[in-house]
């Protein structure tokens, strides 16, 4: 996860079939976005948090950023996620926790626990957005979610 470097694996994502994953968003990771771009995803450094057997509630109206994936390396797409969730389970220690999280916390928590589900985040995209990173980069970086949307969907 973190030579990727990415902020969360599931252990299906490495052949086990267990009902854990783990998180963490590195301060480093946020060093080179711009004030904007974090507080427009509401991107905040999560420490390294184990999760185990986790129930997941969704509370919050959907947003939508682009979103990859360590299993689809490469590849982005716009995925909308709830902003605010709240996740019951166990830690590294298997005593229970409950972890209520928003914004960019929120959609790992999501997309992790998807991945314990079977859930790929190319399952919840937004029909026409996959796109590789590099194009990503090179041509849409500069417009917003609702341009990008509205180009797609012409």
């Amino acid at each position: 996860m973190r030579d990727a470097p990415g902020v969360g694996l599931a252990a299906p994502q490495i052949g086990l079939a267990l009902q854990l994953a783990v998180i963490e968003d590195r301060e480093e990771l946020l060093k080179g976005l711009d004030p904007e771009t974090l507080a427009e995803r509401d991107r905040k450094a999560v420490p390294f948090t184990v999760i185990f057997n986790p129930v997941i509630s969704l509370d919050g109206p959907p947003i939508e950023f682009f979103e990859g994936c360590l299993s689809l390396t490469g590849l982005t797409a716009i995925v909308p996620r709830a902003t605010r969730v709240r996740v019951e389970c166990l830690d590294h220690r298997a005593e229970p926790v409950v972890i209520e999280a928003a914004g960019w916390h929120a959609r790992i928590l999501q997309h992790e626990i998807d991945h314990l589900l079977g859930t790929l985040y190319t399952d919840r995209m937004l029909p026409r957005s996959l796109m590789t990173a590099d194009n990503l980069a090179r041509h849409w970086k500069d417009k917003s979610i609702a341009e990008v949307r509205r180009l797609l969907t012409c």
